[in-house]
């Protein structure tokens, strides 16, 4: 069946949301134009808004709509203790275990060199500079238990080996090949409490 021009078109733009295929896309833009027009014009108002009004923390890269987030905005929290995760929404499953008091550095990927994704795409000389500067005490590596994202927290741990801060990777519990906004709160907040050292000791 061959849809209107512009109804292809919505279908096609309803492809790029993660998880939605050919199927999907065609039962959502069909829904919002034959029960939901208001709820369709309420949906392209949000996003339009949110594509021209959130942007990036200018310290630790997560979305958001001021310079600070509201995280790196918070005075009581432990400035000197940084979580490294991949994405946003990583960063929003840490928040909801309760159990972490410090604050966030978004790498937004990880490093991929067959998809030319390299240490500058992923903001760490921001993050470097941060260490360099005294403003680190401990740097937590929370990237995902996956092949990349493994070489990632490797490599940065290599980048800081002479840095005098603690280096420590999450650990129990996170099973090896998932990822982090799947694992619940219960076990995520475990596998903060038994993150270990990335750091070599002085006698390696």
């Amino acid at each position: 069946m061959s849809f209107s021009p512009l109804l292809q078109e919505l279908i096609t733009s309803l492809r790029a949301l993660p998880g939605v295929g050919p199927k999907s896309a065609q039962r959502m833009a069909l829904h919002l134009l034959e029960h939901d027009r208001d709820g369709a014009r309420l949906l392209s108002q949000a996003l339009l808004q949110a594509v021209d009004n959130v942007g990036e923390c200018r310290r630790c890269r997560n979305l958001s709509e001021t310079p600070l987030c509201p995280v790196c905005d918070d005075e009581s929290r432990d400035h000197q203790l940084v979580c490294v995760l991949e994405s946003p929404v990583d960063l929003i499953a840490v928040e909801q275990t309760g159990g972490f008091n410090g604050v966030y550095f978004v790498l937004k990927g990880h490093l991929s060199p067959i998809d030319g994704i390299g240490p500058e795409d992923l903001g760490l000389d921001r993050l470097f500079a941060r260490v360099d500067a005294g403003e680190v005490r401990e740097l937590i590596l929370a990237t995902n238990p996956t092949v990349e994202g493994e070489a990632t927290a490797h490599y940065i741990a290599e980048q800081l080996q002479d840095a005098e801060i603690n280096i420590t990777r999450i650990a129990h519990g996170v099973p090896v090949g998932g990822e982090l906004e799947f694992v619940d709160g219960g076990t995520l907040a475990h596998a903060f409490a038994g993150r270990r050292s990335l750091k070599r000791s002085q006698d390696d």
